[in-house]
């Protein structure tokens, strides 16, 4: 039998080379993605997805997709007919979207699924169930699975941005059905594996991103467990560590509140106190009164959009000294070419060092594309995970490949090698 062997965790996975050539399979996708006024403006998750839908269209399996969209109570918390739309595009293939996900409309549309068919249910997290943290054999007995699974022959995990999230859509499925890693789940746990194996130092993670509550437990595992060096701070998570040594963050105080940075301040004190390699911008670039300017980090007024010049070299110089490099979320709002200057700058230095590179987080398949050819391939691996990546590389194990594990040690006789 054909598997990856995950080596941080020392478990055996199955494959799509040991999933069956026909039947009906369940394919739990990550296709959650930035939405700009009600539209999707960043393409690449969508696109990590299409090798893994067309090996099993051209098998002639019918496909049933689950995704999710966004958070309950969240501007982006949407239906995904616009998703089943793109990716209809993308695929060359009709997506059929069903604006239910375990009612009776979605299950006789599930039930009819012929061979080479493309279905979309709606958004999971519509339900509490594939929003809360549970045991997998919790969620295996959860109405979500157990409504959907007796359709299908087997399912298939490509969704490793959530691999780190014990939902029921993640690791209830994979104890009712035989299950398998699609083939971004596969390369994604290769690539990660490969920066595990590298023992290089110093190890230099770069994060950013929205996520602080993510971000801030993952810097305290690292701490912990001593495996960076230096963790170089952007974005919000610059801004909330800024605070948490009592700076003034100015306007950007109100974002910081609304994405929970007020309940994670003491946390970041007392990682500072215990002495983690915490580092912080010492100049921003700024967006005030529809200008940008150049500001020290002790006295932002307007609204933070990049670190400044100064960060940028003094960054820079640390990475390029660097054995590994991590970089999670952008440096700056990349959306706007006036703040991708940060962004840049960092991953030219680290592809320019001799670092082996991980970069998280589907904004660096555009920050990549603007560099040269040359240097675009010396990056070691892009993965589209944000948070899942810097939990692997911090050590825990992924619920969502600990499930994998398990369907083959329930299902082992019916995953054989597939075709």
């Amino acid at each position: 039998m054909s598997a990856v062997v995950v080596r941080l965790l020392g478990l055996e996975v199955p494959t799509l080379d040991d999933v069956p050539c026909t039947g009906r399979l369940l394919v739990r996708l990550d296709l959650n993605s930035p939405i700009v006024d009600g539209k999707i403006v960043n393409d690449s998750k969508f696109r990590a997805h299409l090798p893994t839908l067309r090996e099993l269209l051209d098998r002639g399996a019918g496909l049933v997709l689950l995704s999710h969209q966004g958070r309950p109570g969240q501007s982006d918390f949407t239906s995904l007919e616009a998703h089943a739309v793109l990716l209809s595009e993308l695929l060359g293939e009709p997506v059929d979207f069903v604006p239910d996900t375990i009612g009776p409309a979605a299950l006789e549309r599930v039930r009819k699924v012929k061979p080479g068919e493309v279905v979309m249910l709606d958004n999971t997290r519509i339900y509490s169930e594939d929003y809360v943290e549970a045991e997998p054999e919790a969620h295996a007995n959860s109405i979500l699975v157990k409504r959907l699974y007796p359709f299908f022959d087997f399912y298939v995990n490509d969704a490793f941005p959530v691999a780190h999230r014990s939902q029921a859509s993640v690791v209830g499925f994979p104890l009712r059905l035989p299950s398998a890693a699609g083939r971004l789940m596969e390369s994604e746990l290769r690539g990660a594996s490969k920066a595990l194996e590298a023992e290089r130092r110093p190890r230099v993670f770069v994060l950013g991103g929205s996520k602080l509550k993510d971000i801030v437990r993952v810097i305290e595992k690292l701490h912990k467990r001593g495996l960076a060096d230096e963790i170089l701070t952007t974005g919000l998570v610059a801004l909330l560590f800024i605070a948490a040594k009592g700076g003034d963050v100015g306007e950007a105080a109100v974002l910081l509140e609304k994405k929970g940075g007020a309940q994670l301040l003491e946390k970041a004190r007392c990682l500072l106190e215990d002495g983690a390699p915490v580092r912080v911008p010492s100049d921003f670039l700024v967006e005030k009164n529809g200008e940008v300017q150049v500001m020290s980090a002790g006295r932002l007024e307007g609204s933070p959009k990049d670190i400044g010049p100064e960060t940028v070299e003094e960054y820079s110089s640390i990475i390029k000294s660097a054995g590994m490099v991590v970089m999670k979320g952008p440096a700056g709002v990349v959306e706007d070419e006036r703040f991708r200057r940060g962004t840049l700058k960092l991953v030219e230095a680290a592809l320019r060092s001799n670092a082996y590179t991980v970069f998280g987080g589907g904004h660096f398949n555009l920050i990549l594309s603007l560099l040269p050819r040359e240097l675009r391939e010396r990056a070691g691996h892009v993965s589209v995970a944000g948070g899942a990546l810097l939990y692997m590389l911090a050590g825990d194990t992924l619920p969502g490949v600990v499930a994998l594990h398990k369907s083959l040690q329930i299902f082992r006789e019916k995953i054989q090698g597939g075709c």
